[in-house]
């Protein structure tokens, strides 16, 4: 079994838009926001998409979110983001660049964010690496966001419909590159294996993944590339010859 492909996460993991991403939400909530802190935030709400987000927070205040309302506040805080990108600026984390131009010489690569699609491309392409990306899966694409494997399931079946490939890529021959607990559950649901950047959790929170690391700065290609290399059992002993 060789790796075939790579599919990063993008929040948290190939930006730091995470401290952005919780502004937005607080902000979009109004005075129903005040509640929500850093802590609080980090804890409930950030592995999740922005659906998941306003779902949870409202049946956390045991209050009923109307779907109208809903779109309301996905709308709201989309806009929200969108300025604070434009205003405050967003850079990759380091290394990112490189890395990302490093692998995609290698192999195809693609996005599975829980993010709305225009955010996703307007960080990319504020991080200056859009173009290494073939294809982008966010959710306004998906029905279930993470833990469910939908996101991961469904950048296969893109860089596979894609026609650049003799062969269709397997999900035994991706790994993922995530920062949360339901972005692992995600990944190894969708029969992929996984490495966890220890960018917004602690490394012990990260343990289910197969590899756990600080940072993509500290990641090398070779070691994604162990992954799919088993090791070869050691021969046995020949047996010493003695003479009667």
């Amino acid at each position: 079994m060789a790796l075939r492909s790579i599919i990063f996460d993008c929040d948290g993991v190939l930006v730091d838009s995470e401290p952005l991403h919780y502004s937005a939400f607080k902000k979009s909530l109004g005075k129903e926001g005040e509640i929500m802190t850093e802590e609080l935030y980090k804890e409930r709400f950030l592995a999740l998409d922005d659906r998941g987000c306003f779902a949870r927070f409202y049946a956390d205040q045991g209050m009923t979110l109307e779907p109208e309302k809903l779109q309301q506040l996905l709308d709201r805080k989309s806009a929200i983001f969108q300025e604070l990108v434009r205003t405050e600026g967003i850079l990759p984390f380091a290394a990112v660049p490189e890395f990302v131009m490093a692998v995609a010489q290698r192999y195809p690569l693609a996005i599975a964010s829980g993010a709305r699609r225009h955010e996703v491309e307007l960080v990319l392409e504020t991080a200056g690496i859009r173009p290494y990306f073939e294809c982008i899966i966010t959710a306004d694409d998906v029905q279930k966001g993470k833990p469910h494997p939908e996101s991961y399931l469904k950048a296969i079946e893109a860089l596979n419909a894609s026609g650049n490939r003799s062969t269709p890529i397997r999900p035994d021959e991706c790994v993922v590159i995530e920062d949360s607990k339901e972005g692992i559950a995600s990944a190894h649901a969708a029969g992929m294996k996984c490495i966890a950047v220890a960018t917004s959790y602690p490394t012990f929170e990260l343990s289910i993944a197969d590899l756990v690391v600080p940072n993509l700065a500290s990641l090398r290609v070779s070691q994604v590339e162990d992954l799919f290399h088993q090791a070869q059992p050691a021969p046995l002993p020949i047996p010493s010859q003695h003479s009667n």
